[in-house]
């Protein structure tokens, strides 16, 4: 066994778990290190706290004046609970948060310092926008961008630093963040849903998207992870062979939780509580050492941040309690991988959730609005939601055992399915008072209250009904939930937007009521979209088929997936709901293709450089071993050393052949690579990638993983599957 994994694996089986102090109720934590609306209750003047709070609510612009108490307010706040430096918290389009710590310190002459923090600080600051993914937007020497405060999500202290959750734009406006048009789609969707909410409630002034993630994710041992190249360059395994024992027995799902693991867990969901990540749900998932935690839903922009800050802190913790958090979709071949289910509903300002139906037929047909026009906006924008949730980790996992296919569906259940069977039927045009009876009493009047356990659960749809939510099981793990959120939040309010305008137009032209026009425009709502829905199993290549035949896109890579985001239709779509501009949809459009690309690329050089300097010099050791027993047998027999030396000769032999075809491919793969490289158009380049690079990776895997079931377990340099995947 090699020195570096044998060491790591016994320091993973000599690790004592770390005991956390449980002794604080979770509720008397919550929210200690935000500065939230209880804390600003008492740190600001009557009129700052006026200022924020409609700023939060109403989004109305804070001036400077009262910039400078909140900041001057959130100082004092943070001194008191030991904090030393502030910092603009951001999510550039890296994937991960962004943050430059400056001091509250100030000199002041004399050889006297204060501590200073203003208003301009708070409000403004300047980071270095050609630094970061910007699609073009920004050059070298063009470096001027802006964060600037988010007061609808409030600050926090983590560790020593208080943290401003910010915007990220260039100096020429342009937004070179997640959190910005996610901003604007959930303005836009707020304005389309208040409009068409008015038909039902005329006191409704604001609807709120909210989002409820679950953060799927691995725990290994720190010293087996570091232990292996892959994991550290790229996240995931690029190499292994199965173990004989990995998730058949289903015994690990819903599990008692390892001690170790539920340590780790303990002092995470403190962290969480003290920074007011309202978590609530842990349980083992279906993959030795997968885990789930799941919060309570929010606001779809502070969840957003939530989970943004949570994925920070699970490494940090991970780290004190010598693991590794693995937040790949796919980090190990043979076993599920990771997803982020975004749970998706709308509520308004009275406390109403519109996915869910009511007690009346109404309420029920004001559930029934918001719930096909959903579909609807699914229907007409499937391949802009599939490239949403597209990148070179959730290609892995996508249409695999335990996550959705790439075809995007709808799920809504039996029972719901009929209900819109039989809103088809509805006659179209002035409804007679036995037929709105009917309709209003036997058709919708009939759904009932809460649908949670009315329908089945299928794990294999992408987008299903769950109650009274929409589900997003898509996304990945490592995603950062404000993309798909904004397209999800702007294709809806551009279907209601246009519901509004149908509707409209019908009761004016037609002199029919409004529950008439409603309904009319729902009937053609469902034909049209009909398509869209599917009940039966994802997984199968029948659904292919069908599919096809339905005219919904199968998108299995990134780079065909991604296009959408750049069609003609995408980029009016944004514009018109002032989401994103032209320039912004095609930036983003550059940067996720550019990161595809780097990605196979990095995993390209990785599993090269394994193969040849581990795997292959390996071989050769062990076949030499082989060679010299073969030939110490012959000295011993003679003639007849042959029948005693069969197996070492047939291994000696495949071994060879493996070896070939390491060298081979990767050499292959190689000048694949050194060719692809000269093309200059990103998207071709990404394309090229996926085509002709990527394939090597499985077959330069296949011959590797042969090797490490054939070679000596003591020389195996590699730490295995059984290792990392069961080492507690």
């Amino acid at each position: 066994m090699s020195t570096i994994r044998f060491k790591a694996l016994e320091e993973a089986q000599n690790r004592k778990p770390i005991k956390v102090n449980e002794d604080i109720k979770r509720s008397e934590l919550f929210g200690k290190n935000v500065f939230n609306e209880n804390t600003m209750r008492q740190y600001l003047t009557k009129d700052a706290y006026k200022g924020v709070m409609s700023a939060m609510d109403h989004g109305t612009k804070i001036d400077r004046k009262i910039a400078d108490q909140v900041s001057s307010s959130m100082k004092e706040w943070a001194l008191s609970k030991g904090v030393t430096h502030y910092t603009h918290w951001f999510q550039p389009l890296t994937g991960a948060t962004a943050e430059k710590h400056d001091a509250f310190f100030e000199t002041i002459g004399g050889g006297m310092a204060i501590e200073k923090f203003g208003g301009d600080q708070l409000v403004q600051q300047e980071p270095d926008a050609s630094s970061f993914p910007n699609g073009g937007i920004r050059n070298t020497f063009e470096a001027r961008g802006y964060t600037a405060w988010d007061p609808t999500s409030p600050a926090f202290i983590y560790r020593t630093t208080l943290c401003i959750p910010t915007i990220f734009v260039a100096y020429t406006g342009e937004a070179l963040d997640y959190k910005t048009p996610l901003l604007r789609a959930l303005t836009a969707v707020d304005d389309a849903s208040t409009a068409v909410c008015k038909y039902f409630d005329k006191n409704v002034k604001k609807v709120t998207s909210n989002l409820g993630w679950e953060q799927e994710y691995f725990l290994i041992d720190k010293s087996l992870a570091n232990s292996r190249p892959d994991i550290m360059l790229t996240g995931r395994t690029l190499l292994g062979h199965s173990p004989a024992k990995g998730q058949q027995l289903d015994d690990h799902y819903f599990g008692s939780i390892p001690t170790r693991a539920l340590d780790y867990m303990r002092e995470l969901e403190v962290e969480c509580m003290l920074l007011g990540i309202p978590v609530k749900t842990r349980h083992n998932e279906v993959a030795p050492n997968q885990f789930e935690l799941a919060p309570i839903y929010e606001e779809a922009n502070l969840a957003v941040d939530h989970n943004s800050l949570l994925m920070d802190v699970m490494g940090r913790v991970a780290s004190r309690h010598h693991f590794k958090v693995m937040l790949h979709e796919k980090p190990f071949a043979g076993v599920n991988g990771s997803g982020k289910h975004n749970n998706w509903s709308l509520s308004t300002d009275t406390g109403i959730n519109l996915l869910a139906p009511g007690k009346t037929p109404m309420s029920n047909l004001q559930f029934l609005t918001f719930f096909i026009n959903t579909i609807k906006a699914v229907h007409d924008n499937e391949e802009l939601l599939r490239a949403a949730v597209a990148s070179a980790n959730n290609d892995h996992r996508l249409g695999a055992n335990e996550a959705p296919p790439a075809i995007i569906s709808v799920f809504i259940g039996e029972q719901l399915t009929g209900v819109l069977e039989e809103l088809e039927g509805v006659t179209n045009g002035k409804l007679s008072p036995e037929e709105k009876t009917d309709l209003k009493l036997n058709v919708v009047g009939k759904i009932p209250d809460l649908l949670m356990d009315n329908t089945d659960r299928n794990r294999t749809s992408p987008f299903a009904f769950t109650g009274n939510k929409f589900e997003f099981r898509a996304v990945g793990s490592f995603a950062n939930c404000a993309n798909p959120m904004t397209v999800l939040n702007t294709i809806v309010a551009k279907q209601l937007k246009d519901f509004k305008i149908e509707v409209d137009a019908l009761i004016e032209k037609n002199d029919l009521k409004k529950d008439e026009a409603v309904f009319n425009i729902l009937r053609e709502y469902i034909k049209a979209s009909k398509n869209i829905l599917f009940e039966g199993n994802g997984y199968g290549e029948a659904w292919e088929i069908e599919a096809k035949r339905r005219g919904l896109s199968n998108n299995k890579t990134t780079p065909e997936a991604l296009k959408a985001r750049v069609s003609k239709k995408s980029i009016a779509l944004f514009e018109e709901m002032g989401v994103m501009s032209k320039i912004e949809t095609e930036a983003r459009y550059e940067i996720e293709v550019e990161e595809y690309t780097k990605r196979i690329q990095i995993e390209s050089r990785v599993l090269g450089d394994i193969a040849g300097n581990h795997v292959v010099p390996t071989a050769i050791k062990y076949q030499n071993m082989l060679i010299k027993n073969v030939t110490g047998l012959k000295d011993i027999f003679g003639k007849d050393f042959e029948k005693h030396a069969s197996e070492q000769i047939r291994l000696i032999k495949l071994i060879s052949e493996h070896i070939v075809a390491i060298h081979s491919n990767v050499d292959a793969m190689i000048e694949a690579r050194k060719k692809v490289n000269a093309i200059e158009d990103a998207e071709k380049l990404a394309a090229a990638y996926c085509n002709d690079v990527k394939p090597f990776f499985e077959e330069i895997r296949y011959h590797c993983d042969k090797l490490e079931i054939m070679i000596d377990d003591e020389l195996w340099p590699l730490t295995k599957y059984r290792e990392l995947l069961f080492t507690r």
